[in-house]
């Protein structure tokens, strides 16, 4: 990141003391408390869960369209909680729910400035392809690559939500000023969305690698955490760009990092456009998916 002017830091301030009454709203929708606790236990009962989770169908709806994404990868279509829980697992209810906690907390309204459907289905995707490619890269940590790619912007809508004047400066400055995204959020919030979003998950207490992934998704090479979580979430979100399925307007121009690239093993370019290539008929699947 570069250095701020004065003014900038002056900006920076007056937007992290209104990050810091944020964290003090009551956030969490009184349905997520109430799986967290039973999640929270050590005998974790099924029927509880499900009698919980089935009073917010609006909950369910989103954990079945996760369960069955074809980027998900799981074989068997996925109709019921009961049969979620018995496919996934209780660990992996629980990534999904405290992912979707936190996207619930700060959605608005959708407006011509942010379409929700579009970011839920950008986040949906970039989650989704992090899991799988996290699972083909031979890593076992598959859960939490998809809560970084399910989250990785979710500084977008607290700023949407809760800096809405500001949101309209930066989306006003980059179509009349030919700005990047990054230009004008550090230009009228002294703060970027990666950094907003690090914020509020290090204040919540989210695993280091998690939230160094939101942070650096637009730039790897800058993480200091050492793990391919960052660099698989930043190849997720550009493949979302190259093969145009979940894209989104902020992301124009997002290239992959050559440290991001040999991180993950590619050495050259042309070997990370052979590997995008492979996953073109999973992302179409996943559109065509996505528009029933």
């Amino acid at each position: 990141m570069t250095n701020l002017t004065p003014e900038q830091q002056k900006k920076k301030e007056k937007t992290e003391m209104v990050l810091n009454n944020i964290y003090n709203l009551p956030l969490i929708p009184k349905i997520i408390v109430e799986v967290t606790k039973i999640l929270s236990t050590e005998n974790v009962k099924n029927p509880d869960l499900v009698k919980v989770i089935s009073k917010d169908q609006g909950l369910v709806t989103k954990i079945l369209s996760i369960a069955n994404s074809p980027l998900y990868g799981i074989p068997r279509k996925v109709t019921t909680i009961d049969f979620a829980l018995l496919i996934l697992g209780v660990n992996e209810i629980r990534n999904i729910v405290s992912a979707l906690s936190i996207i619930e907390s700060f959605k608005n309204k959708t407006d011509k400035y942010l379409d929700q459907k579009e970011f839920w289905l950008h986040s949906f995707v970039v989650g989704s392809a992090a899991k799988r490619l996290t699972e083909d890269f031979g890593d076992k940590n598959s859960g939490e690559a998809f809560i970084a790619g399910l989250l990785h912007d979710v500084g977008i809508s607290v700023i949407h939500r809760y800096f809405h004047t500001n949101f309209i400066s930066i989306i006003e400055m980059v179509k009349d000023q030919g700005k990047s995204y990054y230009e004008a959020e550090m230009e009228v919030l002294g703060l970027t969305h990666e950094q907003i979003g690090y914020m509020l998950l290090e204040k919540w207490n989210f695993p280091i690698s998690l939230c160094d992934a939101v942070l650096h998704h637009h730039s790897p090479k800058e993480s200091t955490n050492g793990t391919n979580l960052v660099a698989v979430v930043h190849l997720a979100d550009y493949m979302t760009q190259k093969l145009g399925v979940g894209n989104f307007e902020w992301d124009k121009g997002l290239q992959v990092e050559k440290e991001s690239a040999e991180m993950l093993g590619f050495k050259e370019e042309n070997e990370l456009d052979e590997f995008i290539v492979k996953y073109e008929e999973l992302f179409t699947q996943q559109s065509e998916y996505l528009r029933i």
